[in-house]
């Protein structure tokens, strides 16, 4: 069966069961239909705080086009957690259209361990992304009426650093001019877009603590600056009311379940490659005081997406995992270690043993750097051969690392117990988390630090320009915030053709964007893109709508 096809033959409960199972009163609750609901913020900040709840972090090798699997893991595991008798529930972020009309795939979980209801988590869900584009796009439009109507800020229309954004991998957007067609519409200026998930008012939405919160960051955003080089604010243009407005409803968290009927919060969004990968902090501080285990995930791999929980997502809000899952598969690594894609089923140990030197870098980093009690998660594929599977543990388990092979794709909560078990006994070992780098750094040690002790790179280059920015930046207070870097999931370095773990590469920043109501700096390096397009043969082709179903979907 395929995952739409398990998905859609699930037996799922009214989302107010799933509520009351937490607690929650359904007066509490927002319905959107019969399976899936908003939580009140009123409720949720009214909640104590448990004493001794524990946060488990999922995150994975480097990203292969073979996939590992790290969202099917962190519902697995939430569903092993229940099946072991732990009180528990999961915390993920939404997805977004590019992606699922393009190449990625969703992000709900696969086979037996998703979240449901699938197809609408998938195809619009509860509107999250639609108003975060739209309070976006209205931003935009105040900026170019402002200038349109007079310009009293003084505005350099050369300098606008807004941009509009779609939920859509879109290239034919990412470099446009507007305002063509006469003086009635505007000064004519070069933009472009960027994709929902770039976008800044996406990034403050996830990292906000309240309403009020969230409110105070909009305002903060820079829009673009005046003759004189000063910054326009966002507030400037009294935009950050009627843009909260827009938020207010999608600010709350969305409940939902897994197969198992296990609860889950999937809310906020942002990509790991061009953002900071993981979901609000709302959603995460609220599963906290609704059970004792909280499962979530960061995005990619644990130089990108885990790298940026810790360092701006944790920095910022407070948070601190207990323990930490590494998603690996076998024949991901044999991708890393050389194997071709055609052939990575079949037994190849050669390959295997030079691939596991990804692992070992991620693993390296997790314990080394992020100091984050560890265990790693081989997603367990038919193909996989009991040599390969000795191969692995031998070596994994040299490095001083317990490994667990789970089988949660195909057999539910049941096949991660021994995971689930492993990581109840991580929740108890001391541990702190540290950071990459000390706030009182630079931005150019900041991005150094990243460079040279997670990626293992030997240096950071940049012209002139991006010099004279990041300097800048340094010297208009903006120093002490944490960086983003905007780099290829598929490599430590910035080529996405080296695979394993290159070391004594040049890590190139190319652009330099302030999200100052964020509160970090993004570094835009090698050729990563803010816009994504679509492959030569996307995946809305397979996609239909027959017999009153949608088909083709994942």
């Amino acid at each position: 069966m395929s995952d739409i096809e398990i998905a859609q033959s699930a037996t799922m409960k009214p989302i107010a069961e799933i509520g009351e199972a937490l607690g929650i009163d359904p007066t509490h609750l927002e319905p959107y239909g019969y399976y899936k609901a908003k939580v009140s913020l009123k409720y949720l900040d009214s909640l104590p705080k448990r004493a001794n709840s524990k946060l488990i972090l999922v995150t994975a090798i480097s990203p292969t086009p073979a996939g590992e699997g790290k969202t099917t893991t962190t519902v697995g595991l939430g569903d092993a957690l229940r099946h072991i008798g732990k009180d528990a529930m999961i915390c993920l972020r939404e997805p977004s259209l590019g992606p699922v009309f393009g190449m990625k795939g969703g992000a709900a979980g696969g086979g037996f361990a998703q979240v449901v209801p699938m197809e609408d988590i998938n195809l619009h869900f509860t509107g999250d992304f639609n108003a975060i584009a739209l309070a976006n796009n209205l931003l935009a439009a105040l900026l170019d009426n402002h200038i349109h109507h007079g310009n009293l800020l003084n505005i350099d229309v050369r300098r606008v650093v807004w941009k509009r954004v779609v939920d859509m991998n879109d290239r034919a957007l990412r470099e446009i001019v507007v305002s063509l067609g006469g003086v009635g519409n505007g000064y004519p200026r070069q933009d472009g877009f960027d994709i929902v998930v770039a976008s800044e008012i996406m990034a403050i939405f996830c990292l906000a603590t309240s309403i009020e919160d969230l409110k105070e960051r909009i305002g903060k955003i820079v829009v673009a600056y005046d003759r004189e080089k000063k910054p326009i604010l966002a507030s400037d243009l009294n935009a950050q009311g009627a843009m909260t407005v827009i938020l207010k409803d999608a600010f709350q968290p969305n409940l939902v379940q897994t197969l198992e009927n296990t609860p889950a919060f999937v809310h906020g969004g942002p990509f790991a490659n061009i953002a900071h990968g993981c979901n609000s902090v709302v959603a995460t501080t609220s599963a906290l005081k609704l059970a004792d285990y909280v499962v979530t995930e960061a995005g990619f791999g644990a130089d990108l997406g885990a790298e940026k929980f810790i360092d701006i997502k944790c920095r910022k809000s407070g948070l601190r995992p207990s323990a930490c899952v590494l998603v690996a598969t076998i024949r991901a690594l044999k991708y890393h270690g050389g194997a071709d894609l055609k052939t990575i089923t079949d037994e190849n140990l050669v390959a295997l043993d030079a691939g596991i030197v990804n692992l070992a870098k991620h693993l390296s980093n997790i314990r080394d750097v992020y100091g984050l009690p560890v265990v790693v998660s081989i997603n367990h594929f038919t193909s996989d051969t009991e040599a390969e599977v000795s191969l692995l543990r031998k070596r994994v388990e040299s490095l001083g690392v317990r490994i667990v092979l789970a089988t949660h794709w195909a057999d539910g909560g049941k096949g991660a117990t021994d995971l689930a078990q492993a990581v109840v006994e991580l929740c108890d070992e001391k541990s702190e988390i540290t950071f990459v780098y000390p706030d009182e750094a630079t931005l150019w040690e900041k991005v150094n630090a990243v460079a040279t002790r997670v990626y293992g790179a030997s240096e950071v280059t940049a012209d002139s320009k991006v010099r004279s920015k990041i300097k800048e930046l340094q010297e208009s207070g903006y120093g002490h915030f944490p960086i983003c870097v905007a780099k290829t999931q598929y490599s430590f370095s910035t080529d996405a053709a080296l695979r394993g773990a290159p070391k004594g590469h040049s890590i190139n920043i190319r652009e330099v964007r302030l999200s100052a109501g964020a509160e970090f700096i993004v570094m835009v390096c090698g050729e990563i893109m803010t816009m994504p397009g679509l492959p030569k043969v996307p995946s809305s082709e397979r996609i239909d709508y027959i017999d009153g179903k949608v088909v083709g979907l994942f």
